[in-house]
């Protein structure tokens, strides 16, 4: 395997783990809140239909993010006000959201395009362009710095920049501000939250409503950034595997941004060698289409008693009286 190859799965991983990062840090504030969170996968969904239906619709890129954040806000209020306000049970409606936003998108689309579910491909200012970075073209001929830069940093589009940016910027918010701290805390010890006279339920409503931001972007990077257009079911399981990822680095920011980086590694090599000759064995397509979900079965049945989520984690809060 020469570098170019290597330089090529590497941008290819970090293309494909955009998406499953920004999943992974929008289950990050979820959780830390106390609130868990399966139903990503549905909110990344209706975030994915909306940003394609509006992108489509009226030319621009911009206004289908803007769809995106809100149709998955939308989803992310509903989870909110079944486990906070109503104290439901926290899985239960992660699975009811899975469930709306599957069949709603469907839905949706064929009444609309009339296409199946799907919507109609992007193409222009609807969909988001790469970027190329300053002295990209000038430090390509540069052995190893030129093309790491040129086509492995340089290149992508404004979304990527964004997922890898709210890394630091999560890192300063949980554990940098008062809000972060007060954000741990509900997670952890609720009770002594509510005697300083903070209110849990609008600071789980807040997390909450992060996580559904954080997914939009996701949801709207699938269709507008890394496809051209949404087709049914074209989160293929991302928000599981960021769950698992989100186990993986025992809710942190940081080891968030490594594990979604494996993951993405995974399927970029499965992406680039369908069939892997081992020169003793050829290891079939089937089984490296199927590595990120070997690897999520993997990592949750190896990590997931070592990996303690926060305490309060599941739990509705209700106040004493």
């Amino acid at each position: 395997m020469d570098f170019a190859t290597v330089i090529q799965i590497l941008d290819s991983a970090v293309r494909l783990m955009t998406p499953l990062l920004l999943a992974c840090l929008a289950g990050l504030y979820s959780e830390r809140a106390g609130v868990f969170d399966i139903g990503l996968e549905g909110k990344m969904l209706m975030a994915a239909f909306a940003s394609a239906s509006v992108a489509y619709a009226t030319g621009s890129a911009w206004l289908g993010l803007l769809a995106g954040i809100a149709g998955a806000a939308a989803m992310a209020g509903l989870h909110g006000l079944a486990s906070i306000s109503f104290r439901g049970n926290q899985l239960i409606s992660g699975v009811a959201i899975n469930f709306l936003a599957s069949g709603l998108t469907v839905l949706l689309g064929q009444k609309i395009f009339g296409l199946g579910g799907r919507t109609p491909s992007l193409s222009g200012a609807a969909r988001f362009g790469e970027i190329t970075l300053p002295f990209a073209d000038s430090l390509r001929p540069v052995p190893v710095i030129g093309p790491v830069y040129a086509e492995l940093i340089s290149g992508h589009t404004i979304l990527v920049y964004i997922a890898f940016a709210m890394v630091p910027l999560t890192w300063w918010v949980l554990y940098r501000t008062r809000f972060g701290l007060r954000l741990r805390a509900v997670g952890e010890n609720p009770a002594s939250v509510d005697t300083a006279g903070v209110s849990v339920t609008r600071l789980r409503f807040a997390a909450v409503m992060i996580c559904g931001v954080l997914c939009g972007l996701a949801g709207a990077y699938l269709a507008t950034g890394i496809s051209a257009g949404f087709v049914k079911e074209m989160t293929a399981g991302r928000g599981f595997i960021a769950l698992a990822a989100l186990i993986f680095a025992k809710w942190r920011p940081w080891s968030a941004l490594f594990a979604t980086f494996l993951f993405g590694l995974m399927e970029a090599v499965a992406n680039r060698f369908p069939n892997l000759d081992l020169g003793v064995v050829t290891v079939p397509s089937m089984f490296m289409n199927a590595l990120p979900y070997i690897l999520t079965v993997i990592i949750l049945a190896g990590f997931v008693g070592r990996a303690i989520p926060p305490r309060a984690g599941g739990e509705p809060y209700v106040k004493e009286r």
